[in-house]
């Protein structure tokens, strides 16, 4: 909204500064941030108004009630003050009217209604299971099938929309996938990304962390995607008007940290699946719109270890009867490893938790940075 702001430029010269995606993208931060600390007390008060906190079963496993059962009753669903801050900070400083920033708002928007859901359902039955996994799926993968039809639909996204991009090629893999593989591989890529993310959130500051990483590395992404002459140098598909994306990842960014704000060890709140699934859909989206999807397995490499482990443990159960890991997904893994050394070695048990967080975290940025890295390794 305020990009319009530089049309009076012939009155007032400065006003120009609105045009530039850096500086708008960096306000859009700046501003999503500040809302986050100016709404979050409202919201965590109105969340534990409602009595929406988080169910803490020691039916699920005696060692991880043991390690989280003082967590029960935290304020959960806090995922909508990411959703709130985000799509009014994306809508204050992008371009209103541009395709790829509605589509990728509304992605963000759908599946955070999902995992909203999900969480009432959790809530109101003191379930800790909620909407089952193929619902979950289902509506996802529909809403996959709605976007790239959406993508196939609008002029100027139908000539990439199809295309397979690969990390360290400067050329599309595949140039046509077909309008099926297309969605197939958006859908993949959706489910994927939004599982991952909610699978990663298990501890306190632990998805949102990542997630800011991944934010900043699709910030650049998308900057770069949208600029012609940066482009061209770094061999990656131009996409015109992609480089809005950048606007809204600065959002993104600047709503992760005003939530680890407050979700930082110990938690004041939780994100929920309101936010897990939130947070995986418009990274998935982002990377669909600017043709990086297969980028997100760098990128986002944490959220790739965590899922990995999931489906790891499962297989190895059913195929042998054995666990690979103690516990999945894997930042339970290494809690029940540094609980048992911690427990030998008469330590607090407290900072067990902060010190997986922050070697994830710094995997995290380790993975962003690898992704960069890769617009010049052509």
């Amino acid at each position: 909204m305020l990009y319009y702001l530089h049309e009076l430029t012939e009155f007032f010269p400065p006003l120009r500064i609105f045009r530039y995606i850096t500086f708008r993208a960096l306000c859009a931060a700046g501003t999503a941030f500040l809302l986050s600390l100016m709404l979050g007390k409202t919201i965590i008060g109105m969340l534990k108004a409602l009595k929406v906190g988080q169910p803490v079963r020691i039916s699920d496993s005696r060692t991880l009630y043991e390690l989280h059962g003082g967590k029960a009753g935290t304020p959960t669903m806090g995922g909508l003050m990411i959703i709130l801050t985000v799509t009014v900070s994306t809508l204050l400083w992008a371009v209103p009217t541009n395709g790829y920033v509605l589509i990728t708002l509304a992605t963000m928007l759908v599946t955070g209604a999902i995992g909203f859901f999900d969480d009432y359902l959790k809530v109101t039955k003191r379930h800790s299971k909620g909407l089952g996994a193929r619902a979950k799926l289902g509506y996802q993968v529909l809403w996959a099938v709605i976007a790239v039809g959406l993508l196939y639909a609008w002029g100027p996204s139908r000539a990439h929309v199809s295309q397979l991009m690969v990390p360290f090629m400067k050329d599309p893999l595949v140039q046509d996938l077909s309008v099926v593989g297309t969605l197939l591989f958006a859908a993949l890529v959706l489910t994927g990304s939004t599982n991952a993310v909610n699978l990663t959130d298990g501890l306190d500051g632990l998805a949102i962390g990542c997630t800011n990483a991944a934010a900043v590395a699709y910030l650049i992404l998308s900057y770069v995607a949208g600029h012609a002459l940066f482009a061209n140098y770094l061999q990656v598909p131009f996409i015109a008007g992609s480089g809005e994306l950048a606007v809204l990842s600065g959002a993104l960014l600047g709503a992760g940290m005003g939530f680890l704000w407050f979700n930082c060890h110990p938690a004041k709140v939780f994100m929920g699946d309101t936010g897990s699934l939130a947070l995986g859909g418009v990274i998935a989206m982002i990377a669909i719109c600017i043709k990086q999807e297969l980028l997100l397995v760098i990128v986002g490499g944490v959220f790739v270890m965590e899922a990995a482990s999931v489906i790891i443990q499962v297989i190895s159960f059913k195929l042998t009867g054995r666990r690979v890991f103690l516990c999945s997904p894997l930042h339970h893994h290494f809690e029940f490893r540094e609980k048992a050394k911690a427990e030998r070695e008469k330590r607090d048990l407290e900072v067990v938790e902060t010190m997986i967080t922050t070697r994830f975290w710094i995997l995290a940025i380790v993975f962003a940075l690898l992704g960069i890295a890769t617009l010049k390794i052509r």
